[in-house]
């Protein structure tokens, strides 16, 4: 996948010292080298219930659930409590630039800034800058169409992009706010960039609305209804932010905190966080003839 090896290269070099620096997955020297011991004893170190959180959502009486609870897992050892290694990213201190040449269909654009933790009062901020500018984002995945958003109208309606996404997520340590295009046939990686920042600096020299402002609220409100009206969704992000928050609160909250979010709060991230120097750049530039993209399809089918 282009967009999988690009990302890759950009989380890299957004990240020089934190493990976010490698994917989840490891590296493929992790795959080829990996024992069986190797495998089991990090079984045996992190999947134990002393670091593991349990949740229940649903209609039953909550004193016989903790007792059930008890009786099927209770008697299973804690055990120890792994150590949490973490290495503070340094601040960045410049633009960050990185080209990735393999076969691939398209030229692929990926922008990301740094971003603050979700316990930093600025990830609302951040989180409700991205909705006016690419959309409001579902927890559960999914989200609304952003055919009307800035990002949208810049590059795709413009027709430089034949497609355009921006994210963040909510995670424990500081992290990064990515934009993604996909480069239409005919136009060039300079012409996307170039209309990218030229929006970004827009919101950078305060130029939102109030109007853009509840807009994006109110879509960003019905999406977080929609993306946690299930037990099994509300039972998975109680436990996720009871993880990466320190407490499911953050969960329970999230509305009033997206709801006190004013105009001022996004002028402030934009210029705070959307700066040049805070941010890694991307490009995916094909090589190679269509049938080494083929021959390299029928490498993974294997």
């Amino acid at each position: 996948s282009p967009q999988f090896w690009l990302g890759e290269e950009v989380q890299a070099a957004a990240f020089r010292v934190h493990g976010y620096h490698h994917e989840i997955i490891g590296d493929m020297a992790d795959l080829e080298t990996m024992t069986r011991d190797d495998l089991f004893g990090h079984y045996k170190t992190y999947y134990v219930p002393g670091n593991a959180i349990a949740s229940a959502v649903g209609d039953f009486d909550s004193a016989a659930m903790l007792a059930q609870l008890e009786a099927l897992f209770g008697g299973i050892p804690a055990g120890t409590v792994p150590p949490v290694f973490v290495r503070p990213e340094p601040p960045q201190t410049g633009e960050r630039r990185i080209i990735v040449e393999r076969p691939g269909p398209a030229q692929y654009l990926s922008v990301v800034y740094r971003a603050p933790a979700a316990t930093d009062p600025d990830w609302m901020k951040l989180y409700m800058l991205d909705s006016v500018f690419g959309g409001p984002g579902g927890f559960g995945g999914g989200g609304v169409g952003n055919k009307t958003t800035r990002l949208y109208r810049a590059l795709v309606k413009s027709e430089l992009a034949a497609g355009a996404g921006a994210g963040l997520n909510p995670t424990i340590d500081p992290y990064l706010y990515g934009i993604d295009a996909t480069v239409r046939d005919g136009r060039t990686l300079q012409e996307v960039e170039s209309a990218l920042f030229a929006e970004i600096d827009k919101l950078r020299n305060g130029d939102i609305t109030q109007a853009e402002l509840d807009k994006a609220r109110k879509q960003a409100r019905a999406l977080f209804a929609y993306s946690t009206e299930t037990v099994t969704g509300q039972a998975f992000w109680l436990a996720y932010f009871e993880h990466i928050a320190g407490g499911y609160e953050w969960f329970l909250d999230f509305e009033r905190r997206l709801n006190e979010v004013t105009l001022e709060d996004l002028h402030e991230v934009a210029q705070k966080y959307l700066a040049p120097s805070q941010r890694t750049v991307g490009w995916f530039v094909p090589s190679g003839e269509q049938d080494d993209i083929d021959d390299m399809d029928g490498d993974d089918d294997e």
